[in-house]
């Protein structure tokens, strides 16, 4: 994936604020940050999102966003964190390579993060879950 700004984060080509680096994960400061210490926690092999990444390189990012949020609790001064993941441009993934957002959070910090919610779509739960369930293996 030459063409990939994390790749070529993860090759040095482009400079980045690294936290935490292992053989198999990488963090960096998000160059555009929400919060103080708001971070990318990625695989280092590309994998575009949540569909492409084998289950074990997921349970190392995750594992690594966990270890951070203990660290930033302390470090930071927080008693919160989210973790946010988008996968597709739908969903407003705007790299395509499989990331975490790790995003400290304090009271009154100002972010708010909403969703509209359609409880029009309740009648629609027992459908969906059926289907659903037939496709789970």
């Amino acid at each position: 994936m030459n063409e990939c700004v994390f790749c070529k984060i993860v090759t040095g080509d482009i400079k980045s604020w690294t936290v935490y680096e292992d053989d198999f994960v990488k963090s960096f400061f998000d160059v555009n940050p929400v919060s103080l210490g708001h971070t990318l926690v990625i695989p280092k092999k590309h994998f575009e999102n949540l569909y492409d990444i084998p289950e074990d390189e997921l349970c190392r990012v995750v594992s690594v966003a966990k270890k951070l949020a203990h660290v930033y609790k302390k470090v930071l001064e927080i008693n919160d964190v989210q973790i946010l993941h988008s996968s597709g441009k739908n969903a407003q993934q705007d790299v395509p390579h499989f990331h975490i957002h790790l995003v400290p959070r304090k009271k009154g910090d100002g972010i708010d993060l909403s969703y509209k919610s359609h409880p029009e779509w309740k009648g629609e739960f027992d459908a969906t879950l059926q289907k659903i369930k037939q496709s789970i293996d």
